[in-house]
């Protein structure tokens, strides 16, 4: 592609918008949203959820139910402060929600949705809307999304250990082994088994053989 059909190209697009500008807030973003995910479709980046940012009304962006970090009422603070003042640095990353064909499930950025949903003056300033990216397709298994749920806290540093022993506990229960938990989750063999003790299910340790001090 040369240079001048590049800028015709550039030249068109930029006209396109232009005329769009009359059109209501609605249909601009479902326009613009749509022009990301053309652009995604042929991007060398297409296989990076960053790559495409979406729009979305805020009351469709919903939290999971497994959600093992919390944030203390000054980081929150924080948080609001920062949104306030730089803005969305980072989107809400969610997958389609398999019950509710208008919804998202969060997951990763809960807090970030809840500055977005409950701060006034960012809601105004984002019409309502939140900026989010979806999870790789082949990672929207129930496993997969809590798994990468607790790789985003842990590489902030954030996870509550009961929180976090009740996802393992989860994933052993949906047949995952000992070996598979430490490597999707960033954890040692110690570990999970520290936070299998936690739950106090014995069936956790079915195929664990022990010694005979354990009996």
């Amino acid at each position: 592609m040369n240079d001048l059909l590049v800028e015709n190209l550039l030249n068109t697009v930029r006209i396109l918008l232009e005329q769009m500008a009359a059109e209501p807030l609605a249909k601009r973003v479902e326009v613009l949203n749509a022009l990301r995910r053309l652009m995604h479709a042929h991007s060398p980046f297409q296989d990076e959820p960053v790559d495409c940012v979406q729009w979305v009304p805020a009351h469709m962006v919903r939290a999971n139910d497994y959600n093992p970090n919390g944030v203390a009422p000054p980081e929150m603070r924080l948080l609001r402060l920062s949104v306030m003042a730089d803005g969305y640095t980072q989107p809400i990353v969610v997958m389609a929600d398999a019950q509710d064909q208008e919804a998202m499930v969060i997951v990763d950025g809960f807090h970030r949705s809840r500055v977005g949903k409950e701060s006034l003056p960012i809601r105004r300033r984002l019409h309502g809307y939140l900026p989010v990216t979806s999870i790789r397709p082949e990672r929207t298994g129930l496993g997969d999304r809590m798994a990468a749920t607790i790789r985003h806290n842990r590489a902030r540093g954030l996870h509550a250990v009961k929180p976090l022993s009740a996802v393992v506990a989860e994933l052993a229960a949906q047949g995952w082994t000992d070996q598979r938990i430490a490597k999707e989750l960033g954890m040692d063999a110690d570990e999970v088994l520290r936070l299998k003790q936690i739950t106090g299910l014995a069936e956790l340790f079915r195929d664990r053989a022990f010694s005979r001090a354990w009996e």
